[in-house]
């Protein structure tokens, strides 16, 4: 049975003043095993250096022959996509159908919404049928029946599978192990995300106990250490026979007596510090998971504007002859705007659009799109590495706030989808701003960080637009729905309805 096996791996960055991963090893076979950290972990390294992407700098890494990596980004179709929409055998027939990839996506590539995309890239490395697929984000950017889709066609795969996600849900349905990365260490765990997680908390909590168990243990011993130590010394005194006469039997005899107790007092002061070296010794290697409180505060206040955006009824050009239609859109200081559709019909599209008409100064609002190309994540990064003192100082905390060690973000040469997220909100969302614009807010962050920027949101006093598919993200923070749905006969005119929801 083919397996990869990672043995003593060691891997750092050149430019990296920190190392990523040190002596780590474990060994995963057939079935999907997931790959679970914060943003910046290393998820993405590790997976390369299962595809020989990255070289370790000591130990090995034994793979199969074949291997195929399915990327996160989606900025350009696979190599081999050409191919897999010309071949004619019965497999690309099945796996284009079960995902919805249509003839001429590979010449409207530009056009496509990253769901699309993202299809067209999980079809492909299926339909080549490695011994090795590692796949990096696979549900980001797809409405619910996609992620259908995608999950059932996921588990056709008969290799070894590496799945990276923050999708609890995929990671239940699919995946045999859990491999959780926290470096310089990883941990192989068997079963999906929650029994995994379960049985990590549980360890933890156990770890946690005997810690406090043996530092009350300590704490003990050193109390008893400084009552007997007051004891020699009071004994000390009774033993002395300075200024006591030669004829006094009876003060000589108790200072003998003395003396032999504080013998005694001696060897079990020493005794006790021998177990107090012990004790100290156990609670030290006793690893206990550390914890951080995570949390940012959004600036904001509500615009003294009657409204932020006054749009007349039209319609946007989707490409390949397909038409989004919307009605009058009002949007009031205190709007909390939900906007949802399918994957393909221009929810995109249409917040660049509104965004382009705000007639708000720049400082008042704040975009965050749904997709970083790499280049300007670098652009970005720069930015941040420009920052004076105090400001970079403030933008950092915010990224840690956010469950990412800034020093793995200033270090690395291309952040990760995550981190750079997580960057551009700690720059953006720092202002007195009106507005906040997020389209797909929650693609790419971890699930620590989705709760921490929900938990802000909730208190902004301004407005939001929020494009996305996680309805439980969407039902606490907004109570506006803008709707996208289908319509025509072919399904290639798409439509935009307002709703109102109660309160």
């Amino acid at each position: 049975m083919a397996s990869l096996q990672f043995k003593h791996v060691s891997f750092s960055y050149d430019a990296a003043t920190d190392g990523i991963f040190s002596r780590i090893g474990f060994g995963v076979s057939e079935g999907w095993t997931g790959v679970i950290g914060a943003n910046g972990a290393g998820k993405t390294t590790l997976l390369h250096l299962a595809c020989g992407l990255l070289s370790p700098k000591s130990g090995a890494v034994h793979r199969p022959p074949s291997i195929v990596y399915c990327p996160q980004r989606t900025d350009s179709p696979m190599d081999e996509f050409s191919a897999f929409l010309d071949s004619f055998d019965g497999e690309a027939y099945r796996l284009r159908g079960q995902l919805g990839i249509e003839d001429d996506w590979l010449d409207r590539w530009n056009t496509l919404s990253h769901g699309e995309r993202k299809r067209a890239q999980i079809g492909t490395c299926l339909w080549l049928t490695p011994d090795l697929m590692a796949v990096d984000e696979p549900t980001n950017h797809l409405d619910r029946a996609a992620k259908r889709r995608v999950e059932e066609a996921l588990r056709t795969f008969r290799g070894i599978g590496l799945l990276v996600s923050h999708d609890r849900d995929l990671l239940d349905g699919l995946c045999r192990h859990c491999l959780f990365v926290s470096p310089p260490s990883v941990q192989l765990r068997s079963g999906g995300y929650s029994t995994a997680m379960r049985e990590l908390e549980q360890e933890a909590q156990l770890a946690r106990e005997a810690r406090t168990k043996a530092r009350q243990q300590r704490i003990r011993l050193q109390r008893e250490a400084v009552e007997r130590r007051d004891h020699v010394r009071k004994a000390e005194k009774k033993k002395s026979l300075r200024g006591v006469a030669p004829r006094d039997h009876d003060a000589r005899a108790k200072a003998r007596v003395a003396k032999i107790a504080d013998g005694r007092s001696g060897k079990q002061l020493r005794q006790i510090e021998g177990r107090i070296r012990q004790a100290r010794e156990a609670e030290a290697s006793i690893d206990v998971v550390p914890t951080s409180e995570l949390g940012i505060r959004v600036n904001g206040s509500t615009s003294s504007r009657n409204t932020l955006l006054l749009e007349t009824a039209g319609s946007l050009p989707l490409g390949n002859g397909r038409l989004l239609t919307y009605p009058d859109l009002v949007m009031q200081p205190s709007d909390r705007i939900a906007l949802t559709g399918p994957n393909g019909y221009g929810k995109s599209t249409l917040v660049r659009h509104l965004v382009s008409s705000l007639s708000l100064a720049d400082d008042q609002y704040a975009y965050i799109p749904q997709e970083i190309p790499a280049e300007r994540a670098k652009l970005i990064l720069d930015q941040a590495r420009k920052l004076s003192g105090d400001r970079l100082g403030r933008t950092m905390a915010w990224v840690r706030q956010l469950g990412s060690p800034p020093e793995r973000l200033l270090d690395s040469a291309l952040p990760s989808p995550g981190e750079v997220r997580k960057l551009l909100l700690a720059l953006r969302l720092a202002g007195d701003l009106h507005l906040i614009v997020m389209d797909e807010p929650t693609n790419h962050m971890d699930l620590p960080s989705i709760e921490c920027v929900e938990y802000a949101l909730r208190d902004f006093p301004g407005a939001l637009l929020l494009v996305s598919h996680d309805q439980r993200f969407l039902s606490s923070l907004t109570n506006v729905d803008w709707s996208i749905k289908t319509a025509g006969a072919d399904g290639r005119q798409a439509v935009l309805s307002v709703h109102q929801r109660r309160p």
